[in-house]
């Protein structure tokens, strides 16, 4: 694929920001990859398999997918999200990820996340990043990613229009989820997959800006140039 129009800067005007958490603002992949190697290698399970197909998607989700026939599958996540909770040695920011953070209003900022809310504020914090206001945490949703669920609560709790607002994500569930919302979203990362026509890709946020302006009707509006 040719990936060269993604380096032409792209300037996108909105009225909200929304980003995923895994990937997006925060690299956790070390630790992700070394809990689900060893939950796969004590239930038996596929981890090439799970590594493959588990990026952005809620860990319940996951486990009900792999999970022995007859397992517990509640009692499996539970096991794995203590297993996740207890680390956090090695997550960093994005490139330019707490930067773009504090540029954006914090009443048009939200993290929506595939984590419960104990994990997504562990995983923040470890990475140095402020907790967004606004978080669609799994634990506040009933459909993971990639339904539009958890994108669809964000514009509702801060009241805009998923066609005024803007997504960084870095997984294929994460962006099937966000387009599906109605929601312009941007690539982040090199696992994203191949990418939906109109979707552009950025390695990190090192030369993101975003400008704070006011519209001709008294309306804020965010401009983001990537």
């Amino acid at each position: 694929m040719d990936t060269s129009a993604y380096a032409v800067p792209r300037t996108h005007i909105c009225r909200a920001v929304f980003f995923d958490m895994d990937g997006t603002l925060v690299d956790s992949t070390p630790v992700v990859e070394q809990v689900w190697s060893e939950f796969a290698l004590r239930y038996d399970l596929d981890y090439a398999e799970i590594l493959r197909t588990s990026h952005g998607v809620q860990a319940l989700d996951t486990v009900r997918r792999f999970a022995p026939a007859g397992a517990d599958v509640l009692a499996l996540a539970a096991e794995l999200g203590a297993m996740e909770r207890a680390r956090t040695e090695g997550i960093m920011p994005l490139p330019g990820a707490g930067d773009l953070l504090r540029s954006l209003p914090g009443d048009a900022v939200a993290l929506v996340t595939s984590a419960d809310r104990v994990l997504a504020d562990l995983r923040m914090d470890a990475a140095g990043l402020a907790m967004p206001a606004t978080a669609v945490t799994a634990d506040l949703i009933t459909r993971g990613k990639p339904h539009p669920e958890g994108y669809l609560l964000a514009a509702e709790l801060l009241s805009v229009d998923p066609a005024d607002a803007l997504v960084f994500e870095d997984a294929p569930a994460g962006i099937a989820a966000a387009l599906a919302a109605g929601i312009r979203t941007v690539a982040v990362g090199a696992n994203t997959g191949p990418l939906p026509e109109g979707v552009l890709r950025i390695d990190d946020y090192s030369s993101v800006q975003a400008t704070v302006e006011t519209d001709a009707t008294g309306a804020r509006t965010i401009s983001i140039r990537l």
